[in-house]
């Protein structure tokens, strides 16, 4: 007689069931999204901000450090750059190659060592040494887009001019259901439409660590998420 063979177990991630929703209450999860973030490392521009490096010209150096590199290695970079150089008129005093060496390790650092060091000669020579908190003056310089103007002024100005969407906020919100777009920029244009304005600078404080943490791109920990009742899991074939 063959002995029964029992199918072996198979460890396996849960996959997704599609409970009732809640509608959205942007004050709850806000007050949840803040108590499930703080063991975490705040957002980079955020903590340089909270370290003494607030001004206009270091929060828009560091958000120009921060493009294409991680987190961890946008903190220790600004910093780097920073014990030798604050102001723009410091800055514009080294030379591209001091600067490129200075932070050379986060990502395509020749370029942004050429546009820091144009951005500072221009903060100089255009604004005598003290950038402006002005939409149109960030964004004229080359490189710096709506989302890094958006959170320098929210950051360094205490100014809601615009929310700053990154891939953690555009992910997330995404996913959320709380908006629908393809893209950051589409992300933003949506996100100013619906989301209040009291939250357009703290949303990209919040996100960028919970989507590093908790909501991350695979594998979500929806299972221990407090805001598992209000998201729609959009695109989530499997979480932990």
């Amino acid at each position: 007689m063959k002995p029964v063979t029992r199918p072996r177990k198979v460890n396996s991630l849960p996959t997704v069931r599609r409970a009732v929703k809640r509608p959205f209450d942007i004050d709850v999860m806000m007050r949840r999204l803040r108590l499930a973030v703080k063991p975490f490392t705040p957002a980079a521009m955020f903590q340089l901000f909270d370290e003494g490096y607030d001004s206009v010209f270091e929060i828009l150096v560091a958000c120009i450090i921060s493009i294409r590199t991680f987190e961890e290695v946008t903190l220790p970079t600004a910093r780097k750059l920073f014990a030798v150089a604050r102001t723009p008129k410091q800055v514009a005093a080294l030379s591209v190659r001091q600067i490129d060496d200075l932070i050379r390790t986060c990502t395509f650092h020749e370029p942004k060592a050429r546009q820091i060091r144009e951005i500072a000669i221009a903060a100089v020579e255009r604004f005598g040494g003290k950038l402006p908190c002005d939409f149109d003056a960030l964004t004229s310089f080359r490189g710096v887009g709506p989302k890094c103007a958006n959170l320098v002024l929210g950051i360094a100005c205490n100014d809601p001019h615009g929310i700053g969407v990154d891939i953690h906020v555009h992910r997330v919100t995404n996913r959320w259901g709380f908006v629908r777009a393809t893209t950051p920029e589409g992300t933003m244009v949506a996100l100013e439409q619906t989301l209040p304005r009291k939250y357009w600078v703290e949303i990209n404080k919040l996100l960028v660590p919970f989507g590093k943490q908790i909501c991350t791109a695979r594998l979500p920990k929806c299972s221990t998420c407090t805001l598992l009742e209000f998201c729609r899991q959009i695109g989530v074939e499997a979480h932990r």
